[in-house]
Formats: C-alpha cells, sequence, structure tokens
C-alpha cells in the first residue's frame, strides 16, 4: 500500500547526504534520473510541473488499485482520505515551470 511518492525520500536522502558523505551527495546529484529534481530542490525549492503530474497520476492509480483491493469500509475511507492529503500535500509544494 502505498503511501507517500519516491519524491520525499530522494530530497531526504540527498539531505542526509550532504551531511554525512559529499561523496554519496555528489554521486546522487549526479543521477541522471534524480539528480535534476534534487537540485531543482535545493537551488529553489520547488517541483517541475511535469514531475507534479505524474506524481499525481501514480498516488491516484496506486491509491485505486489499493481501495479496489480492501473490503472494508473503514480502511477504504482511511485510504481515501490519506490520498487526498497526500494530494494536497504535493499542490501545497511550490511549482515551476520547465
Amino acid at each position: 500500500m502505498p503511501l507517500l511518492p519516491t519524491t520525499p525520500f530522494l530530497l531526504l536522502a540527498a539531505a542526509c547526504f550532504v551531511r554525512s558523505s559529499p561523496a554519496f551527495h555528489r554521486r546522487l546529484l549526479e543521477n541522471r534520473v534524480f539528480g535534476p529534481y534534487i537540485a531543482q530542490w535545493q537551488h529553489d525549492r520547488s517541483i517541475p510541473r511535469a514531475a507534479k503530474r505524474k506524481a499525481y497520476v501514480v498516488v491516484v492509480v496506486t491509491f485505486a488499485v489499493s481501495i479496489a483491493c480492501v473490503g472494508s469500509w473503514w480502511l477504504r475511507g482511511m485510504l481515501v482520505s490519506l490520498m487526498v492529503c497526500l494530494i494536497v500535500f504535493l499542490a501545497w509544494l511550490p511549482t515551476t515551470r520547465e
């Protein structure tokens, strides 16, 4: 059951690496997939609009699958409320254009 997209964990990893090992932090920033997102977050604390859209789609699809697999009404309600909270959190983060 997914509760968070990958982005918060990447940002946490970057924050830990910058304090513990400059070499690991540099490797994380040089990663072709995640490096640009982390560098942008460190530069101006924002997320690209396209990345936000992808995150919304992933959140809705994965939560919809989880909700469909759960039989209990209160678990479904909890999943819906978690999904809404996560979408609100993502919407709250600053967005930049590509």
